[in-house]
């Protein structure tokens, strides 16, 4: 077994410390002064006597196993020290163990999970987190071992999801999320589950009362978790076509879209806030962005563009959650350039940049143009510059907390966006100004000259640009 150090915090990004404000904050301020209440969770209320709880999370102790490397083994287990942090844990202390594959029964083996259990009761824990999906079998057995809760990585994330959601499209892809997770985990408590009440039945004791529709309790609630997961596929395909008329009103007025991407907590709001100057959610935690954020603005040459700000993922994202928020991910599908924001400051850089790249590849992005941003940039001393650099030759390297090289990759943004085909010369009336400036709204301007005749202007434009302009042409 090794002993996993508790894992150093990145440090919060103040963007007070250099004058600058990252908006209100009015949501964080919010999270803050008010915190879940354990235990008081009403989401299944009609699914009784199930495994599955609102999480409660105080004093953990993290495991995992590895075959062959142990660096990343350790990398990935702090990371699950920062995911139970965020949703509410003390981490006490990990353990890892090196096999070919996990225990199918117990996940440790037999001797190291009674070393686990003696461990829980020595540092005082009251939870075990495993850094895999756990197959129901192997949590009970373990639990069974070391006797006390013993949960995994994928119930971590989705109580987090579950503590972060705000919007209804976000609760209900998280729900959805959390039932498919639940449903091959329904487990009994004595008879409860298995009795059965219907037909004739002939025991002593039984008759009037006992008459019922013939299902045992568990498929009853195995019913309704399905009858609820059909209903929330259905409002969420109902909520689609309001992202859908945002899309295709961009589309129309050919306003290129750019889609941040990347590791949870690289800093993808941070970066959207420093380039806006809005004021979306900051917070020095994983998931703290679970909504999409559609922030306007324009390149250096004055082309207006969106910047979308994506959920953040994290290796091995429960497939319930890539298939719950796969409409939220279009975004980046429908893109025209994708910001791959990584975290410069972070261990394993290259990790990052795959565990995204497969996401991205899982909702068909993989032809949208990508450019690498490495963010927290002023935590990177020159030898961790050189080695970002050898990964990724044409990124760039930011700070959206001190705006170091922001001007940089608002230029190459402006570079890799698309420009509109058509270049054209027109004389525009002067009584049809509102020509000349969709021209400066729409298109790239090359050189304007006010004539007798009226305004004429050399630009590039796109197909409706190039059409209202067509009497004026030249």
């Amino acid at each position: 077994m090794t002993d996993i150090s508790h894992p150093i915090a990145d440090p919060i990004t103040d963007p007070e410390a250099d004058g600058d404000f990252d908006g209100e904050q009015l949501d964080l301020a919010e999270r803050q002064a008010l915190r879940r209440v354990t235990g008081l969770s009403t989401e299944l209320e009609d699914v009784t006597e199930v495994e599955y709880r609102q999480l409660r999370l105080e004093r953990v102790v993290l495991i995992g196993v590895y075959s062959r490397g142990a660096a990343e083994a350790e990398n990935s287990l702090r990371e699950l020290a920062a995911l139970a942090e965020t949703a509410g844990a003390v981490v006490l202390d990990g353990l890892l163990q090196r096999r070919p594959n996990p225990n199918p029964s117990t996940y440790f083996g037999k001797g190291k999970a009674e070393e686990l259990r003696d461990v829980v009761r020595l540092v005082g824990a009251d939870t075990v987190i495993a850094d895999t999906e756990l197959a129901p079998s192997q949590r009970r057995a373990l639990e069974d071992v070391v006797k006390v809760k013993v949960i995994d990585r994928t119930a971590v994330i989705l109580d987090i999801f579950s503590q972060h959601a705000k919007s209804r499209e976000g609760k209900a892809q998280v729900e959805l999320a959390q039932l498919q997770y639940l449903l091959p985990r329904l487990r009994g408590w004595g008879d409860s589950m298995s009795r059965q009440a219907g037909g004739q039945v002939g025991g002593a004791g039984a008759g009037m009362g006992s008459r019922g529709p013939g299902e045992t309790k568990i498929e009853l609630d195995r019913r309704r978790i399905h009858s609820r997961m059909a209903k929330l596929r259905r409002e969420i395909a109902a909520m689609a076509p309001a992202r859908q008329v945002g899309r295709q009103g961009r589309v129309r007025n050919a306003v290129p879209s750019v889609a941040i991407a990347g590791y949870t907590n690289a800093g993808k709001s941070s970066l959207l806030n420093r380039i806006t100057r809005t004021g979306a959610l900051v917070e020095n935690a994983l998931f703290a962005t679970l909504d999409t954020t559609v922030r306007r603005t324009e390149t250096v040459d004055g082309r207006p563009y969106t910047l979308t700000d994506t959920v953040g993922f994290v290796r091995n994202l429960p497939h319930q959650l890539v298939e719950a928020f796969r409409s939220t991910l279009e975004e980046v599908g429908a893109a025209d350039l994708i910001l791959h924001v990584v975290d410069a400051a972070n261990p394993d850089p290259a990790g990052q940049l795959a565990t995204v790249r497969q996401v991205i590849a899982d909702v068909d992005a993989r032809s949208v143009p990508e450019l690498v941003v490495f963010n927290k940039a002023d935590l990177a001393d020159d030898a961790t510059r050189m080695v970002l650099r050898g990964l990724e030759p044409t990124s760039v390297f930011v700070s959206a907390r001190t705006g170091e090289g922001i001007d940089a990759l608002l230029q190459t943004v402006s570079a890799l966006l698309p420009l509109p085909q058509h270049e054209v010369t027109a004389v525009v009336p002067f009584e049809h100004g509102e020509l000349v400036s969709l021209v400066h709204e729409r298109g790239r301007v090359i050189a304007t000259v006010y004539e007798e005749g009226g305004t004429r202007i050399h630009a590039l434009v796109g197909d409706a640009e190039r059409a209202a302009l067509q009497p004026y042409l030249v």
